[in-house]
């Protein structure tokens, strides 16, 4: 599956093929009471609030990031 930014944080989270990608960070996260209150959420939705802005995320990072992934999971 290619991920963009109109993919769900959720996506990430039921396949497993990404989360050995991205390894333990996912995988961790995953188990995270909060994580149901962003899995519907898109990632271009999250990367737009305050807070993400703040750590200085930027969308370019995010799909230079989701083209790395891609291209391992092929």
């Amino acid at each position: 599956m290619a991920y963009t930014i109109d993919s769900k944080i959720g996506d990430f989270l039921k396949d497993p093929k990404s989360l050995a990608v991205l390894g333990q960070y996912l995988q961790e996260a995953s188990k995270s009471p909060n994580v149901d209150m962003i899995k519907g959420m898109l990632i271009k939705d999250i990367i737009s609030l305050p807070q993400v802005k703040q750590l200085g995320v930027t969308e370019e990072m995010v799909k230079g990031g989701l083209a790395n992934i891609y291209a391992r999971l092929k």
